[in-house]
């Protein structure tokens, strides 16, 4: 659903003479109906966002004045990124310390590539990620939904602060969101083991508890096997896929010398 209220009659009457406005700054005439059309096919996008496609249509077009062109305009202000910068932040989700700020679609296009990219293909998981992200982008944009960052909260927390003060200062999230999140991360304490766990990743050396210390090898153990586990399922898969293949080929090379043989009878 459209988060921005529809314009009202009068709002679209009005975007209808700023359309024939701009269209005559450009030497084109255009006809009451059709800026109506057009200002009409607009109005579930905010109005100064319109304004501001409007304008840059008089700064930049040489020719006639098109709704896809103020569409074009309109949907490149609305704050998504291109593809290649949403699977950069995609990308980063892979470290769990680490606070991402990513949109719906960059969110929904990663679970799209995921089982890609768990399989090892990077090159075909980005593939995937932008085939999809592209996709969801398209939708939102012809629904005029607006763009929606949200934070995922990584373990360190000094890469939440950094993270969250980046969104803000890139007008990502709000700034009265970010003050919230940033408020309550400044009151989480930190304990010596805190550190210490910080530490496994920042380098910073510091001794946990000997109950901490106990859990942690019990972590690094679980995530051990667990690898081993995955790497073994994985090259499970790849068997059974390489063995599948084969049987493939052997049964199509069997299909096609039967056939040869039924030729060759009925040419004798």
């Amino acid at each position: 659903m459209n988060s921005f209220e529809r314009m009202t009659p009068e709002q679209v009457a009005q975007l209808a003479l700023a359309i024939t406005a701009t269209a005559e700054v450009l030497g084109q005439s255009l006809t009451a109906d059709a800026a109506e059309m057009m200002a009409d096919d607009l109005a579930d996008h905010p109005a100064s966002t319109i304004a501001g496609a409007l304008k840059s249509c008089r700064r930049e077009l040489n020719g006639k004045l098109t709704l896809a062109a103020i569409l074009q305009r309109v949907q490149a202000a609305d704050g998504r990124p291109g593809k290649d910068e949403a699977w950069a932040i995609a990308m980063t989700t892979n470290d769990e310390f680490e606070t991402i700020v990513l949109t719906d679609e960059i969110h929904l296009a990663l679970a799209a590539a995921k089982p890609v990219l768990d399989a090892g293909d990077k090159v075909g998981a980005r593939m995937a990620f932008i085939s999809a992200y592209e996709r969801f982008v398209g939708q939102a944009r012809e629904e005029a939904k607006p763009v929606n960052w949200h934070v995922s909260i990584g373990f360190d927390s000094n890469r939440r602060i950094q993270a969250v003060t980046r969104a803000v200062q890139m007008q990502r999230i709000p700034r009265e969101r970010g003050m919230l999140y940033l408020t309550d991360l400044a009151h989480e304490a930190v304990t010596e083991d805190g550190r210490a766990i910080a530490g496994l990743l920042t380098g910073t050396p510091c001794q946990p508890s000997d109950k901490v210390r106990t859990k942690l090898e019990a972590i690094r153990a679980d995530l051990d096997l667990k690898r081993k586990e995955k790497a073994a399922a994985r090259e499970a898969e790849r068997c059974r896929v390489i063995a599948a293949l084969n049987l493939r080929k052997t049964t199509l090379i069997s299909q096609a010398a039967a056939i040869q043989s039924k030729e060759a009878a009925r040419g004798r």
